[in-house]
């Protein structure tokens, strides 16, 4: 009987190891200030934790771009290109160059370099197009001639319609 006075009086204080519902000392202690500078302190470091990550990560993820489906844009108006000269136009998202050869006709290709994705320009006094990255040189047929570009331009189908330079994909 001796042990089982014991086990009542611990069963009232709440301290028995071997009760079922035993409270724990953190669940009856009433809050403190050192509970609640703790909280702070946690809530700190994880905001402060988030405001550092957040635009690192937004840095390290790339964009979500759509594409435009265009396959075809109005590059200019055939009297403002003179003779010998080109044009940066933009098709879709990304850059197009426009060139009026020295007897008349449109040429079309794409305006990014195919070494390091610089935009390239024409050069009416070489009659060529150069990329000034790298010293990249193409010809009159988008191909490439001198430099470190390791493929040709990607050329576009030219037609005129009245006044309008119409370029479109092939």
């Amino acid at each position: 009987m001796n042990s089982e006075s014991r086990h009542e009086e611990h069963m009232h204080d709440g301290d028995c190891a071997n009760c079922p519902n035993r409270m724990s000392a953190s669940d009856s202690e009433p809050p403190t200030r050192r509970r609640f500078l703790n909280y702070l302190l946690g809530t700190g470091f994880v905001g402060t934790a988030f405001a550092v990550l957040y635009p690192i990560l937004k840095f390290i993820t790339p964009p979500h771009l759509i594409e435009a489906a265009q396959n075809s844009v109005t590059a200019g108006k055939v009297s403002d290109l003179a003779l010998n000269s080109g044009k940066i136009f933009k098709f879709g998202n990304k850059p197009g160059l426009l060139i009026r050869t020295a007897s008349g006709d449109f040429k079309a290709f794409s305006a990014i370099c195919t070494h390091l994705d610089c935009i390239v320009q024409y050069q009416p006094e070489n009659k060529q197009i150069w990329c000034a990255c790298h010293n990249g040189q193409y010809n009159m047929s988008g191909a490439n001639v001198g430099g470190p570009p390791p493929r040709p331009l990607e050329e576009f189908v030219v037609n005129t319609r009245g006044d309008d330079i119409v370029v479109s994909k092939a």
